[in-house]
């Protein structure tokens, strides 16, 4: 018997297949697959599988996906179409909350935070042991609560979000708009261009916001920054702990430990464990 999980993200879709003791890894742009087309292919040349793990960098409501940024789909109730054409049991959950799960493997601690920037930005809060999922499983859409106003529209439709200032995708509209050359955020920060002096400073505004706002409203003991920029550029966490001060609940920050997320990718390993 086998087993798939995918990790579905901003810019790549990872899977690892476990067949017989072995694992099949592959990765492939994400926007240039169909998320129906690429199961069933599987399905169809390994029809041994008998679980799907999938993390997906969206919103997803009991199995069913509400939206796909990076991604197309056919099949919005995915989980649903699925198990019932092809005998399988499928799993789906957004990618933060795998990621949580996963760090939640790695610490004795009940009252959990993240904050991923990477291609987008999203958080997942951990309390008493317990994900928050809210009404629909679209609790601490934090990427999307509201910053500044952009020249241009976030992927949600608004143009306001703090993903528009403090994410991958973010960044590169940016880049755009003031005819930019794409840079790494060390060259960002060092830069001596007065209009990538300001994107930088949105961009680190904005992450402060964020960390503060999770900190703030769900009181976590520990808040992890993870995701590709975060992982890539860990003087980040620095700013974090300096700087959190000004923008949270003081009486929040007592004994509130903020650390680096430990894993390589920790929604693919969440996916393992839906």
């Amino acid at each position: 018997m086998s087993k798939l999980y995918i990790d579905i993200g901003g810019t790549y879709l990872r899977s690892e297949l476990l067949e017989k003791g072995k694992v099949h890894k592959e990765k492939i742009l994400s926007h240039r697959v169909s998320l129906n087309e690429y199961l069933e292919k599987r399905l169809k040349r390994y029809p041994d599988i008998t679980l799907i793990g999938i993390s997906f960098a969206g919103q997803v409501d009991h199995g069913k996906i509400l939206s796909a940024p990076n991604i197309t789909v056919e099949k919005a109730d995915i989980k649903r179409y699925i198990e019932k054409k092809y005998g399988v049991v499928l799993k789906i959950d957004n990618d933060l909350n795998c990621a949580l799960l996963a760090e939640k493997q790695h610490t004795e601690e009940k009252n959990m935070a993240l904050l991923y920037i990477g291609t987008g930005m999203g958080s997942a809060v951990l309390e008493q042991g317990n994900v928050v999922r809210g009404e629909r499983n679209l609790a601490y859409e934090i990427g999307h609560v509201p910053f500044k106003k952009a020249p241009f529209k976030c992927g949600c439709g608004k143009d306001n979000c703090l993903e528009l200032f403090s994410s991958g995708s973010g960044l590169e509209k940016w880049y755009a708009y003031y005819g930019l050359p794409p840079m790494t955020i060390e060259e960002l920060k060092c830069s001596g261009d007065k209009h990538a002096k300001k994107i930088y400073k949105n961009f680190l505004e904005g992450i402060l916001r964020a960390s503060a706002t999770i900190v703030t409203l769900s009181n976590p003991k520990v808040l992890i920054l993870g995701g590709g920029i975060i992982i890539s550029n860990p003087f980040l966490k620095e700013k974090v702990e300096k700087k959190i001060r000004k923008y949270a609940l003081s009486s929040n920050l007592e004994g509130l430990d903020i650390a680096l997320s430990q894993f390589k990718n920790a929604s693919m390993e969440g996916a393992k464990l839906l």
